[in-house]
């Protein structure tokens, strides 16, 4: 955003608002052409297998990351492509809690509902100790752990602009995530004769450690309905928790960043927690009141997801693969150890905790 629209009552002249969407216009649509080739692989996917192992976000960062490879994107591209991987970001993430409601969270049950909630605190705890084992950053570290804990790729990108996160890192956790989603939907239906796990077992299980939303459909599908409706209703819990673990991340990351200057560590609610995670929170209630109808929630989810992919797109054009080759390994480890120590708890609280 440019100084004229942030100056403090100086509301920006029509000709400045033409010049800074002319601007931003041209990185804008490059990322809007890969967000639709990405799109279309995932569409192909669909039609050919019946599901995509691939999603459009992963997709258009790894096209971007190609054409990244091969062409680094002059002065007229930058302003929108970096427009796109942050404010539009923003954006996505603020219409996301139109689709989640309080009365998820009521249906659940107190004891599955603690479970979710334990569950995803020691995956964020304990992933965050072994990416840093791994000597990866802090910010780096935390990515992985917010991935990892509660939904992948989408959780990447909601937490990166409130640490910002730099373009590599993104591209890394996000890259090396989607990679393990994929081998765990693949894999995880194996547990169900192995471990003897009941439909409603599995379900929990997949909902726990699965990524994605259609994620969880792909791993549970094959076992049974059961396993499908309990999978994603503790899917969508886990995913309510993304905003509380947003806000705490904002207002940590605030707070250190202010003590570190040498300033008071105090800092106001609405001025730590970024707008958009206020945004979501606002949204989450107005869907579980009934004041966003049922009609809108189609275009909204479809505007979010978008968005998103577009945000994506936008990261992978400004991704170094230089980076990535020298972080691969360490982010490998932690995500897949990362992933080890989720399914293992998972299966440790289907077998002894809950009812099955």
């Amino acid at each position: 955003m440019s100084d004229q629209l942030r100056s403090a009552g100086q509301p920006a002249s029509p000709s400045s608002l033409v010049t800074k969407i002319a601007t931003l216009l041209p990185g804008i649509a490059l990322c809007a052409v890969v967000t639709a080739l990405a799109v279309g692989v995932q569409t192909i996917q669909e039609r050919t297998l019946g599901h995509p192992y691939l999603e459009a976000i992963v997709i258009a960062i790894l096209l971007g990351m190609a054409l990244r490879s091969v062409w680094t994107p002059g002065a007229r591209w930058r302003a929108g492509v970096a427009y796109s991987a942050k404010q539009l970001l923003e954006v996505a993430v603020a219409l996301l809690g139109a689709s989640v409601t309080f009365a998820v969270i009521a249906s659940s049950g107190v004891l599955l509902l603690a479970a979710i909630v334990t569950i995803v605190v020691l995956s964020l705890l304990v992933s965050y100790g072994i990416s840093r084992a791994f000597g990866l950053s802090t910010r780096m570290a935390i990515l992985v752990a917010c991935g990892n804990s509660i939904c992948g790729n989408s959780a990447i990108a909601a937490v990166a602009p409130v640490i910002n996160a730099n373009s590599d890192d993104i591209a890394s956790s996000i890259s090396f995530t989607a990679i393990l989603g994929v081998i765990i939907v693949l894999g995880l239906p194996i547990l169900v004769p192995l471990m003897a796990l009941s439909e409603t077992q599995y379900g929990i299980l997949a909902g726990l450690t699965v990524y994605a939303v259609p994620q969880v459909l792909a791993a549970t599908v094959p076992v049974g309905l059961v396993s499908v409706q309990i999978g994603t209703l503790v899917k969508l819990v886990r995913v309510m928790m993304l905003g509380p673990v947003v806000a705490c991340i904002a207002l940590g990351a605030r707070r250190l960043t202010r003590a570190g200057e040498g300033q008071s560590a105090q800092l106001g609610f609405f001025k730590a927690v970024p707008w958009f995670i206020i945004a979501f929170f606002v949204l989450a209630a107005c869907r579980s009141f009934a004041l966003i109808p049922d009609a809108a929630l189609p275009v909204i989810q479809t505007i979010a997801s978008v968005l998103t992919v577009l945000s994506m797109a936008a990261l992978g054009l400004g991704v170094d693969l230089r980076v990535i080759r020298e972080v691969g390994g360490k982010v490998t480890a932690a995500v897949s150890l990362s992933l080890v120590f989720l399914v293992g708890a998972g299966l440790l609280l289907v077998r002894f905790v809950l009812p099955t």
